[in-house]
């Protein structure tokens, strides 16, 4: 008979009750919001961490029609006896590519150790951080034959040995760690054939950050060692007034065959930004801010601001406005903080806590733009056409971006004038 005991040292060892080990999830279904199953999980991808931090679990393989997809393991909710749940929103369903640094859950199970051999990996969510999931242990069995063989759960750090992915595998862990601006100060320190291998090992999501942290030419000369499908994958990842600011970068005939490996509506969309001069609040805008329709409640509207997947500056305020709900939109008629929707009833509607209709034309110089948002005290404003429908909304940050001098990264942002901390 198969015994377990706990590890020695204590209750690091012991199995807890958020602990999943992956060979309970393999064949386990990706379900839904509505229960649905949507394929079958395969495997777990684990990226080793620097230093002595525990190895990071990146997300599922899950079998779908014959293609093994990834998932983030960010976008699941629960996972439970019935499977993993997803929050909810769009599922990548591009194949499976395993890049560099990456180890698979199940190429650990039957590695030897100096303790016997492992036959199971334990991955635990992380609670400091907003998402994300670690290796928190190993099974190892020793022994030989039923009556003879022990198995234990240890901490994963018993066996380091197991995670270590080479110096380029150690390297890409420590950069993924990074926030964007920091990954975008480590990577123009790195020589141009590393460069390369980082970019290509990089996932189109970590990508796309790091485009939009460094120069344009510095982007296009990146994306240009890329084939076409990356390089439209990685510009769709990207927040749209950056991708407008790299295409429009291009030269006229990179820009076409980019525009047209896009998808329809994103490639629609960049067209329209494209259209307005980059020193202008139309150039400057994101046409995706967070649109809401006055009759939904707060609570909804709270439940989009806490999706993981909401860019922070985006989070900040909401758009209210009549449908169609997509830009340009309906009649536009006012934002909303959250910190005011956090003080009102969850079933109120959103349309009675808009606070002011405050915006821009699309043609305002960045200077101008500026002066308003500083005049007002707004960290974004909206840009909204003549006939008072929404285009789009320019953040601070974004302003900030066009109008600090030249090299300002590497003077003020990159220089350890502010320790460079690992993205939670």
């Amino acid at each position: 008979m198969v015994q377990v005991r706990p590890a020695a040292g204590g209750d690091r060892g012991t199995m807890s009750s958020r602990q999943v080990f992956a060979s309970r999830l393999k064949n386990r279904p990706l379900l839904d919001r509505e229960g649905l199953t949507i394929g079958r999980i395969r495997d777990v991808v684990i990226l080793p961490s620097s230093g002595n931090d525990p190895p990071r679990a990146l997300g599922l393989v899950v079998m779908l029609q014959r293609r093994r997809i990834f998932v983030n393991l960010g976008q699941i909710a629960e996972i439970s006896v019935d499977g993993a749940h997803l929050r909810g929103g769009p599922v990548d369903l591009d194949r499976f590519t395993r890049r560099t640094g990456e180890i698979m859950a199940t190429e650990l199970v039957g590695r030897s150790t100096a303790g016997g051999t492992v036959t199971d990996v334990a991955i635990v969510p992380v609670e400091h951080r907003r998402v994300g999931w670690e290796v928190a242990a190993l099974a190892v069995t020793h022994g030989r034959g039923l009556r003879n063989r022990t198995s234990e759960i240890v901490p994963w750090d018993r066996y380091p040995e197991l995670f270590q992915a080479g110096p380029l595998g150690e390297q890409l862990a420590s950069l993924r760690g990074l926030r964007p601006a920091d990954l975008a100060t480590a990577f123009g320190s790195l020589p141009p054939a590393r460069r390369s291998q980082v970019a290509a090992a990089l996932d189109d999501e970590q990508l796309a950050d790091l485009l939009e942290e460094l120069p344009e030419q510095e982007q296009i000369t990146l994306l240009a060692g890329l084939d076409l499908e990356r390089s439209a994958g990685v510009v769709e990842e990207m927040q749209p007034d950056d991708a407008a600011d790299l295409l429009a970068e291009m030269p006229p005939e990179q820009r076409e065959r980019l525009l047209r490996a896009l998808e329809s509506g994103q490639a629609a969309d960049l067209r329209r930004l494209l259209r307005y001069d980059k020193t202008t609040a139309g150039g400057l805008m994101t046409s995706q801010p967070l649109i809401v329709a006055p009759d939904i409640p707060v609570a909804e509207v709270l439940a989009r601001i806490r999706d993981p997947d909401m860019p922070v500056t985006w989070a900040v305020q909401a758009y209210v406005c009549e449908p169609p709900m997509v830009t340009p939109t309906g009649r536009y008629l006012g934002h909303v903080g959250f910190q005011r929707l956090l003080r009102r009833p969850p079933a109120m509607e959103v349309g009675e806590c808009v606070e002011a209709s405050v915006f821009v034309r699309p043609e305002l110089p960045e200077r101008e733009l500026a002066a308003r948002l500083a005049a007002y005290n707004l960290v974004s404003v909206a840009v909204c056409d003549e006939d008072g429908r929404l285009l789009g909304a320019v953040t601070v940050d974004d302003v900030l971006d066009h109008i600090l001098p030249a090299g300002w990264r590497v003077t003020g942002g990159g220089n350890g004038a502010v320790s460079p901390t690992p993205a939670q």
